[in-house]
């Protein structure tokens, strides 16, 4: 009657062993640490930093813990907080010289100290939240008059494509400022564009004047235009870095306005911080021009020295050599819909495909129809500096929307220009004006009285369930135990970020769980005092709660879930433990708990009383107390 199959015993013993697992790492704590990765996107770092590495920390007389080295970056662990930042300034003074043209990214960071060999097993331990260890924090000043020539270069582009339409001839489309210039040879064609551009765009204030014997149609957005402008590009700016962002992995990241042109971001448990300060820290954003395939052009593609002819714009490639490229821009990342990484079917390079939306594939189908036999350039531009992903040679019409770039990228460079294209472009470049690692807000002594308060909680209601419930107590206990057991590996193995909030919703799960052990021990008092047998009453109290305990803690976990749907940061923070924390008590107090009960009591065919504390029978002829029945 009260016993477990086989694989049932098996399924808590592995349930126990994976939740050992995967628990461990958070004891072994972390090490402040400095981590050196390649300023380039893409770019591996080779094995003589090492050696430049232990040079500049030897001659500061600092000597590290540990370093690991691989491809992508280098860490060195260290003692003490004080010897990470001295070596952080030495190191960073050292590998970057030239303050404007850095070849490192040197960021603070904390290593687990778990052993080699957990790492087999991809154990590590969980993020703790910026309330709770820190993390990096990052303020970002957004360029708002770049937003604004931004608007005023796709205004002037799409002039261009209707006064075409119009058959509207002009002498010249020339930029100034945030402004535009249209020149007309007569009075007539200047009042036609005039309606034209009044209709098209009723943000736009018009201006006439004369300019020798041409006519000049001047183009201004209004204050209120420019204004919401700058504003709905701080919006995108701000949704862009949440792509991002998400796109990394960082758990609960805090992205907020601040003033009219900042953007404060905190990561909070974050590990890989030079990756995020790299990925936030470029503006990439995708261009479509043509190459000009004049004979000036060519002379200063080979020159230097020459001259690049007016209305053009000189770019390098990935292998040096130089392109010149009209400064018109056809296509912009504004177009894309999707980046995904891949391979050029013909040559199996690293690419990347493209996908975009309607009107950049009729405009790209256009140009390409346009220019057979021509050379067109895909540009990458990434914090101001332009370069030439690939220029390849228009062989016919390319339609459907679809676009592939490749031009000698390897695979981890392939990714990481998908990620920038596909998180969105920015509508405004922004600069990293502040960085630096926080420490825990709380400070260390609220830190040391969070977990406090789960371990004395947990005491308290272990302590009272024993004495209440005295075996049956003890098996709630251990259940109790493995239901935080289960619950740190669950949020260790999804790389959760454990907030204060969280440590809440922890100390509340251990009394949310001790709850259904509650409902079955007093369900087999019940059974007891009605008369049952002891095996029966076991029986019995167990499949009679399990009812009531799957009821109460389903609509627990869809509150949980509506929190997690709809909140943001510390609610969601709290919502995740609270409803990981559900299913784990779940299966700890129902199905690990009887398993001990069947292990201690099932094996004995003639049970006569169980200990389960004091158990009232109501019996008129003469009622008595039954102790340990």
């Amino acid at each position: 009657m009260n016993r477990y199959s086989i694989w049932k015993y098996l399924t808590i013993v592995c349930a126990l062993l994976v939740g050992g697992l995967y628990t461990l790492p958070n004891f072994f704590g972390e090490s402040p640490a400095v981590q050196i990765s390649s300023a380039k996107s893409g770019q591996k770092l080779s094995s003589d930093i090492q050696t430049q590495v232990e040079a500049v920390l030897k001659s500061i007389s600092i000597v590290p813990i540990a370093s690991t080295f691989e491809p992508g970056n280098f860490k060195i662990r260290f003692n003490s907080s004080d010897e990470q930042l001295k070596a952080k300034d030495a190191l960073q003074l050292a590998l970057n010289p030239n303050p404007s043209s850095q070849r490192f990214v040197v960021a603070l960071n904390l290593v687990s100290r778990s052993p080699a060999w957990l790492s087999l097993f991809h154990a590590s331990p969980m993020y703790l939240g910026l309330d709770l260890r820190g993390g990096v924090h990052f303020m970002l000043q957004v360029d708002m008059l770049a937003a604004v020539t931004k608007k005023a270069d796709s205004i002037a582009g799409d002039l261009r494509t209707q006064l075409r339409e119009k058959n509207l001839r002009h002498s010249g489309i020339n930029r100034i400022d945030q402004g535009i210039d249209i020149l007309f040879r007569d009075a007539a064609t200047l009042l036609s564009a005039k309606t034209l551009v009044l209709d098209q765009w009723p943000d736009i204030d018009t201006a006439e004047r004369s300019q020798g014997s041409e006519f000049v149609l001047s183009l201004n957005l209004k204050p209120e235009a420019a204004r919401k402008v700058q504003q709905q590009a701080l919006k995108q700016n701000i949704t862009t870095l949440h792509n991002r962002i998400n796109e990394l992995g960082v758990a609960e990241p805090i992205i907020q306005q601040q003033g009219l042109d900042r953007i404060v971001v905190q990561l909070p448990g974050v590990q890989d911080t030079a990756k995020a300060k790299d990925i936030l820290g470029r503006t990439a954003t995708l261009e479509i021009r043509m190459v000009d395939d004049s004979s000036d052009a060519r002379a200063a593609e080979l020159s230097s020295s020459a001259m690049v002819p007016f209305g053009d714009e000189r770019f390098l490639e990935r292998t040096g050599q130089a392109v010149v490229v009209k400064k018109q821009v056809l296509l912009t990342g504004e177009n894309l819909t999707d980046a995904q990484p891949g391979f050029d079917n013909q040559t199996q390079e690293a690419a990347v495909h493209l996908t975009l939306d309607a009107k950049g594939a009729r405009i790209f189908r256009d140009v390409t129809r346009d220019n057979v036999g021509k050379r067109m350039a895909i540009l990458l531009f990434e914090k101001g500096k332009g370069e030439v992903v690939t220029a390849p040679v228009i062989r016919s019409e390319i339609g459907g929307g679809r676009v592939q770039i490749s031009g000698r990228m390897n695979t981890v460079e392939a990714n990481d220009v998908a990620l920038l294209l596909r998180a969105g472009s920015l509508a405004a470049p922004m600069e990293i004006i502040e960085e630096r690692t926080i420490g825990p807000s709380l400070g260390a002594e609220n830190i040391e009285k969070g977990f406090n308060s789960v371990t004395w909680g947990f005491v308290g209601v272990a302590a009272f369930m024993m004495i209440y419930y005295m075996l049956f107590g003890l098996f709630s206990s251990i259940a109790l135990a493995v239901n935080l057991l289960l619950l740190v590996a669950l949020l260790s193995m999804l790389q959760a970020t454990l907030t204060l909030p969280g440590m809440a919703a922890m100390a509340l799960v251990l009394g949310m769980a001790i709850d259904a052990n509650v409902l079955i021990n007093e369900r087999v008092r019940e059974e007891l005092r009605i008369g049952a047998s002891p095996q029966a009453a076991i029986h019995a109290g167990y499949d009679k709660a399990w009812a009531t305990i799957l009821d109460s803690n389903v609509t627990t976990l869809i509150a949980g879930l509506a929190l997690l749907a709809f909140g943001s940061g510390p609610v969601r923070g709290f919502a995740v433990v609270h409803c990981l924390g559900i299913l784990t008590s779940m299966f700890s107090s129902v199905f690990f708990s009887r398993g001990l009960v069947n292990i201690w009591y099932g094996r004995q065919k003639r049970l006569h009383a169980v200990s389960i504390g004091t158990v009232w029978r109501n019996d008129s002829s003469d009622p008595k107390l039954n102790p340990d029945q």
